[in-house]
């Protein structure tokens, strides 16, 4: 069993001149579920190396037992700090793919060729495909096997707008999930903002925000018959 974990490789928040990329919990809380259920892991990014982190992530605020646990490994610190390059990865050789969330996806990844390819792959061969956050913005272009938008009539979750509102980055990023998926035809729905809500569809599971991450890690498990 492995599970490919996609990452940005984006740090430039649009023309703020402000750094982002991936958010920490979202890594960290998937990393320790699937590390703890004895699954293997391959990290990679469009650029491998080291992602950039979002630096709000890292905001004594923002701070969970995954990710006080990430700082105390350095095993998985170095993990991190060494991902493959994205085009180098072939489908075939992972069980499903998870995507953490964090605005960089959704300028690098949303608009990456290997990146659509894969998930497009993943899941026309029945492999479960999983994005938290901002991650359901990787999905903006991928199709199904019909040439349809992948999340048409598919029951999805993603960053609200109500989120991106309050976190004043309404008119900073390329798109917004919510919108995004509700134009290509997804069932959308949200919980509370910054509460944990996942929405499984068949092999696809999108997750909310930060807090859903772990719950998305343990819904791919079970779809991948993991406990």
């Amino acid at each position: 069993m492995n599970i490919l974990m996609v990452l940005t490789s984006h740090d430039q928040l649009g023309n703020t001149g402000r750094k982002t990329g991936f958010w920490l919990e979202e890594f960290a809380a998937p990393y320790y579920v699937f590390k703890d259920a004895g699954v293997a892991m391959t990290l990679a990014s469009p650029d491998g190396g080291a992602p950039p982190l979002d630096p709000k992530s890292d905001d004594p605020d923002s701070q969970t037992d995954a990710t006080r646990r990430f700082r105390k490994d350095p095993q998985a610190q170095a993990a991190l700090a060494n991902t493959v390059r994205l085009a180098t990865v072939a489908a075939a050789d992972h069980d499903a793919v998870f995507y953490p969330g964090g605005h960089g996806p959704l300028w690098d990844l949303a608009e990456d060729p290997h990146s659509i390819g894969l998930v497009e792959i993943f899941h026309a061969s029945g492999k479960p495909v999983a994005a938290v956050c901002h991650a359901p913005g990787v999905l903006r272009h991928a199709k199904g096997p019909d040439g349809t938008p992948l999340v048409r009539d598919k029951a999805v979750t993603g960053f609200a707008n109500s989120e991106e509102s309050a976190v004043g980055l309404t008119d900073v990023v390329p798109f917004l999930v919510e919108d995004m998926l509700k134009k290509n035809g997804a069932r959308y729905s949200k919980g509370p903002d910054w509460q944990s809500h996942v929405v499984v569809a068949g092999t696809l599971i999108t997750g909310q925000n930060p807090a859903s991450s772990e719950a998305a890690a343990r819904a791919m498990l079970a779809k991948l018959g993991v406990s």
